[in-house]
């Protein structure tokens, strides 16, 4: 393939990326992460990790997409603002975490997806690939960096100079040769904030996160019961945790998104602090029917707000 056609194929990728919304679209060309796969290797010794088993699983896939998706050529990366206009209306209310305010976005955004893979099979030709959303052994945030979507923070979101890091990505890995694009400088610089914030102390080291201390963690991925050595140490979430974001002086950037597929659950913010702590399982079932919140079950919910709260 000539370098008109690479140069061309990715404009295209890039234009009907941001015509179906996607904030942002980098490309990473399909190759073993060396560097990651020591760090990885090393991640999950410390058992980092917690119960989260399944990040030990596939570990060849997870650092060479092309293992996951043989033929593959080009990492296509792509970012989704979720950042809300609106906020619980009760701040006695448990907290829960923003990209939990409106419907699951793995389908919202996989359904993005396929019609990507679609059009560009209609405008380029016959390509092969796959999609992925924060449900396959795709290390999602590596992609990114190495696309130049933003720099891996201290607090290991990927940060955007200019919008901050309130972003879903998503990945399309392709057969389809594109241009590259290069990461960018860390301008985390001397700050701390997200270190210092964290009432867990997750963060044990600039851009070290020890999963099995962290909020969202402990109340989504835990499926036991809360260990009592946090207790009064959550800061009042009951469904993630936004605190390293939140402090996070790039994030004075965010801006509300314009996506009406994102628009926000008002039944859950509208809940008063007394009817979180009432709420039934009929309840739960009606008002998170679409949403995040239900990864947790009913039971899981409950747990968290007894820990927050006894």
């Amino acid at each position: 393939m000539s370098y008109s056609n690479i140069q061309k194929n990715t404009f295209i990728v890039k234009q009907e990326a941001a015509r179906l919304g996607f904030d942002f679209c980098g490309i990473s060309q399909a190759s073993f992460l060396e560097d990651e796969a020591r760090y990885l290797e090393n991640w999950l010794t410390q058992n980092y990790h917690g119960s989260m088993g399944y990040l030990a699983n596939y570990f060849d896939k997870r650092l060479d997409p092309r293992i996951l998706v043989p033929g593959a050529k080009s990492v296509i990366s792509l970012m989704q603002n979720y950042y809300p206009s609106k906020k619980q209306t009760d701040p006695n209310a448990p907290k829960i975490s923003k990209y939990a305010f409106s419907d699951d976005y793995h389908e919202l955004i996989k359904d993005k997806l396929f019609e990507l893979m679609s059009v560009l099979k209609e405008k380029i030709g016959p390509i092969e690939g796959r999609v992925f959303v924060d449900s396959a052994p795709v290390m999602d945030k590596v992609w990114a960096k190495k696309s130049g979507l933003g720099w891996m923070g201290k607090n290991t979101t990927i940060i955007n100079k200019n919008h901050g890091s309130f972003y879903f990505i998503a990945e399309l890995i392709t057969d389809l040769v594109l241009e590259p694009d290069h990461a960018i400088k860390d301008y985390c610089g001397t700050c701390t904030r997200c270190i210092d914030a964290c009432p867990t102390d997750a963060i044990i080291a600039p851009y070290q996160l020890d999963a099995s201390k962290c909020i969202s963690y402990l109340t989504i991925e835990l499926k036991d019961e809360i260990p009592e050595s946090f207790k009064g140490q959550f800061e009042d979430w009951a469904f993630g945790c936004d605190i390293c974001q939140d402090v996070c002086p790039w994030n004075r950037f965010s801006k509300a998104h314009q996506n009406d597929a994102f628009k926000p659950n008002e039944a859950m913010l509208n809940l008063n602090e007394a009817e979180w702590m009432e709420i039934t399982e009929d309840i739960f079932q009606t008002i998170f029917k679409k949403s995040a919140v239900k990864r947790t079950k009913y039971k899981g919910l409950i747990r968290n707000l007894k820990f927050i709260r006894s």
